[in-house]
């Protein structure tokens, strides 16, 4: 029977790494609901799950879980603890907390690019992350913990992307990051340090300035009759001593 439970997920986890990029360590976040059956189940969860999924895990829940727990009082103190010992993932829910099932709901949207299990042993829940395509479900059972299939939701959303009518989230970040390493798509911050270094042209005032100082600088009219006007002197003065000096 073990074997074909991990035979079951081993093909199941293919799927989803195949179609949607799951890889490890495998994000699993739990919910109260789960912990609570682990711990009824007698679940050792760090030992359990990476043999069940034959790979590492991160055990993982949200401020609204564990603020979820702490208010259900001493029933689920046992939960709580279990809780607790998991890796806290940021939910954008930092004023209002919200209940623990609409807060894992939240942390699955647009694609689940973050690619978290949800483990959980509530049905509403669960029928709605079914409705999501490419998230992992998990539940215990008769005190064994479960990979679910594919959902139906999944499965068609996978047939689509093969036929050229949808395109995955994996497969845009893939795209994208090609884009970036071939130089086709620069990053926002290259962008930036590129404006940054982008020299601004002479200023056309300056230059106008500049042509006013060399026109100034250029003599006048009345300047040149006043050199010729010397050289013209200096120049009768010049054949006045020569005449001179021969009559002598």
């Amino acid at each position: 029977m073990k074997i074909t439970r991990q035979k079951h997920a081993k093909k199941h986890l293919g799927f989803f790494r195949n179609n949607f990029g799951v890889r490890e360590p495998y994000q699993i976040l739990l919910d109260g609901t789960f912990c609570q059956a682990a711990l009824r189940g007698r679940i050792q969860l760090r030992e359990q799950l990476p043999r069940y999924l034959m790979g590492e895990t991160q055990l993982c829940t949200t401020r609204c879980v564990l603020k979820e727990l702490e208010t259900l009082g001493k029933d689920l103190y046992g939960a709580k603890l279990i809780a607790q010992k998991c890796q806290v993932r940021n939910c954008s829910h930092f004023k209002n907390a919200v209940s623990g099932s609409e807060c894992l709901l939240s942390m699955v949207e647009d694609g689940n690019p973050h690619h978290y299990f949800v483990a959980s042993q509530d049905q509403n829940l669960s029928m709605k992350v079914k409705k999501r395509p490419g998230v992992p479900l998990m539940f215990v059972i008769q005190n064994t913990i479960v990979l679910d299939k594919p959902s139906p939701k999944t499965i068609g959303f996978v047939k689509a992307v093969e036929a050229g009518q949808l395109v995955s989230v994996h497969e845009k970040q893939s795209i994208k990051q090609l884009k970036e390493e071939q130089g086709l798509v620069t990053n926002p911050e290259q962008r930036r340090r590129k404006k940054r270094k982008k020299v601004s042209g002479p200023n056309p005032l300056s230059c106008l300035k500049k042509k006013k100082k060399a026109q100034d600088s250029k003599p006048s009219a009345s300047e040149k009759k006043r050199k010729r006007k010397r050289i013209r002197n200096r120049s009768t003065s010049k054949v006045l001593s020569e005449k001179e000096n021969a009559e002598g």
